[in-house]
Parts: structure tokens; C-alpha cells; sequence
């Protein structure tokens, strides 16, 4: 099984810099635990000690927002693309 998963430029460093990765699992959260395997210390920046989603973090399925669905076990299959894109504030 073959997850697509873009990266934002604010984690690209974690990443070796490619802004796409390819990741095997059945949900978001196994997802981001198969991101963790493959890259080192991006899971903290996507979730807390608990396993939740971060606020300031949006992840999308097919471009639908996870917490609009089952939040991090929304379910993902082959061919998915998934979206990690940060929270933008502003005043």
C-alpha cells in the first residue's frame, strides 16, 4: 500500500527535503507513525504525548480535512494523497 504525503516546507528539513514521500498504513495515524519510521522526529511536530493531532497542524485526505472526518482514524487506502499543511495565523 502506497500513501502519497505532501510535505510543508517547514518540515522539509526532516524529510532530506523532498516535498513528497510514499508511506504505507490503514489511517492517518498509522501514517504518521510510518512518517516517524522513515523520518525521525517529524511525529512530535504533528501530534502530542497523547497521539492527538496538533491545532496548529491540518491534514487533509483527498483534500477533506481529517477532523471533519474521523480525525486520526480516518481511514486511507493505496493511492490516497495526504496533505500536511500548518496553520496560518494572522492579525
Amino acid at each position: 500500500m502506497s500513501i502519497e504525503v505532501s510535505i510543508p516546507t517547514p518540515l522539509r528539513n526532516l524529510t532530506n527535503n523532498q516535498d513528497t514521500v510514499q508511506v504505507s498504513g490503514n489511517n492517518i495515524s498509522e501514517v504518521i507513525e510510518q512518517l516517524d519510521v522513515q523520518y525521525p522526529g517529524i511525529k512530535e511536530r504533528l501530534a502530542d504525548e497523547q497521539g492527538n493531532l496538533r491545532r496548529f497542524v491540518n491534514i487533509y485526505v483527498n483534500g477533506e480535512d481529517v477532523r471533519f472526518m474521523q480525525d486520526k482514524a480516518t481511514a486511507v487506502k493505496d493511492g490516497d494523497e495526504v496533505s500536511i499543511v500548518p496553520a496560518v495565523a494572522g492579525g
